[in-house]
């Protein structure tokens, strides 16, 4: 089946939420590695990841499943739950503040079976897709954007 130019679907995002550690972690600031801090790497990279939903799970909601083990593996791999700043001569750090990951459920009436026979870039109707909202830089911003989206047409869904 190939994906049709004029796929239309309606799109519905609940409000961006942070998803903090789910306890407390250190508060510190770390400067990058020489390696991470060039200006070439300052902007977002989206990733998109399509997984069909597990039959054991039954019907639990994966964006919850999601959202829950986020905040439990936070607590481990907390400077992502952090924000960059910029220090002095330019150079950035990571300011482990705990603000936690930026969050978004969404919902598509949709099954990926209508996206074509095979999910590979460039994907169509990408920029229904894809949402960063109010996208100010990567100096004080969430180091981390996902969004999961989900098809019940389908059974399916895609965390970016």
């Amino acid at each position: 089946m190939q994906a049709s130019a004029s796929l239309t679907f309606e799109v519905k995002r609940c409000a961006p939420e942070l998803i903090a550690p789910a306890t407390p972690t250190p508060r510190e600031l770390k400067l990058l590695s020489d390696i991470d801090d060039q200006k070439g790497f300052r902007y977002v990279i989206p990733i998109i990841q399509f997984h069909r939903r597990n039959p054991k799970m039954g019907n639990k909601n994966p964006a919850s499943v999601i959202r829950e083990a986020l905040a439990k593996v936070l607590v481990f791999y907390y400077p992502l739950a952090g924000r960059l700043k910029e220090g002095p001569g330019g150079k950035l750090m990571v300011d482990f503040t705990g603000e936690g990951v930026l969050f978004i459920e969404a919902e598509a009436d949709v099954t990926l079976e209508q996206f074509g026979k095979t999910l590979h870039p460039p994907f169509p109707c990408v920029e229904k897709l894809v949402c960063i909202p109010s996208y100010r830089g990567t100096l004080g911003s969430a180091l981390v954007y996902i969004q999961v989206f989900l098809y019940p047409l389908s059974h399916t869904y895609h965390a970016i």
